[in-house]
């Protein structure tokens, strides 16, 4: 119970019985007197008296030096040229938004809450260039000095521990914004590399398509020679050659495929000697089936020690 609820029911009054009844009963006593409550006349006075709030802000207005208060008037720094191509791009991307999705209605850019959010913040970075710009002349012409000393220390409002977490996570989002852009290149040299593949297999088509015509043609008697043959011939024969081209950068960039991982590694076989007589046999040309003198085993060495 506090302070105020344990007064009140010393007293005898209940918060809970404050009604019109008690306010009755207490002008009936005459503990209501004059000056507690003011008769409303039907007019009021001006709430919004621009003289006298002007006079009392004079008033009560501490008259200090500019140094003291550091408050500046000035109008917008130039548009920098980085922020208006910013400025631009952002615009693009959000047209660009409503272009594709059919599901978000089109806001024209001047009703863009987002992009209007942008340039906002836009003003108030040039607000601010403005101002440092008009306020730090008139800093060193009061003899104020607007840089910090090479030997000045000051203990950081943060600490190093949590600086340092603000730093791998800003490195976080830099690698991850990275890895995204590596992603979407990669995603977009697929694409084009589908589309290549789907342009050079229609023209490859359309080739054949258009011998067979003039095979046709030269069966009827259209065509008195087979030149096109000996052109189709050189044609594919450059083709083969640059596709083996391509297929010998890629061995020489990736290797020949197949499993690379464990191919040093001892089998039953090779530690037996058989890979060896394997590879020799092939090199002498001696057949697969054919037999090989092969070791004896262990009891059977130890068998013929004995009978010597």
């Amino acid at each position: 119970m506090s302070d105020f609820e344990m007064e009140d029911s010393a007293s005898g009054y209940d918060s809970g019985d404050n009604s019109d009844a008690e306010l009755q009963a207490a002008f009936e006593r005459g503990d209501l007197k004059p000056g507690l409550n003011l008769e409303f006349n039907g007019q009021r006075d001006k709430v919004n008296d621009v003289t006298k709030l002007l006079a009392k802000t004079e008033a009560i207005k501490m008259q200090l030096p500019w140094l003291e208060r550091l408050d500046m008037i000035n109008i917008l720094a130039p548009l920098a040229p980085e922020l208006a191509v910013q400025l631009e791009k952002h615009e693009q991307k959000r047209a660009n938004l409503f272009k594709g999705n059919a599901k978000l209605p089109y806001i024209r850019p001047e009703e863009d809450p987002v992009l209007n959010d942008f340039k906002r913040e836009m003003l108030f970075h040039r607000q601010a260039q403005s101002a440092v710009l008009e306020a730090i002349p008139r800093l060193h012409e009061l003899g104020i000095k607007t840089r910090r000393p090479d030997d000045y220390f000051a203990e950081m409002a943060k600490s190093d521990e949590h600086m340092q977490k603000v730093r791998a996570n800003l490195m976080a989002k830099q690698q991850g914004q990275a890895k995204s852009e590596r992603i979407k290149q990669i995603r977009e040299q697929r694409k084009m590399g589908k589309m290549l593949a789907k342009q050079t297999k229609v023209q490859r088509e359309a080739e054949k398509k258009d011998m067979l015509d003039k095979l046709k043609k030269f069966r009827k008697g259209k065509l008195k020679n087979l030149d096109f043959l000996e052109d189709a011939k050189a044609l594919e024969s450059k083709q083969k050659q640059s596709s083996a081209e391509n297929r010998k950068k890629r061995n020489k960039k990736f290797g020949f495929g197949g499993k690379k991982k464990g191919l040093k590694r001892n089998t039953k076989s090779s530690s037996a000697g058989l890979d060896g007589d394997k590879s020799t046999r092939r090199q002498r040309g001696v057949k697969a089936g054919a037999s090989v003198n092969k070791r004896l085993g262990k009891s059977r060495r130890i068998k013929a020690k004995g009978k010597k």
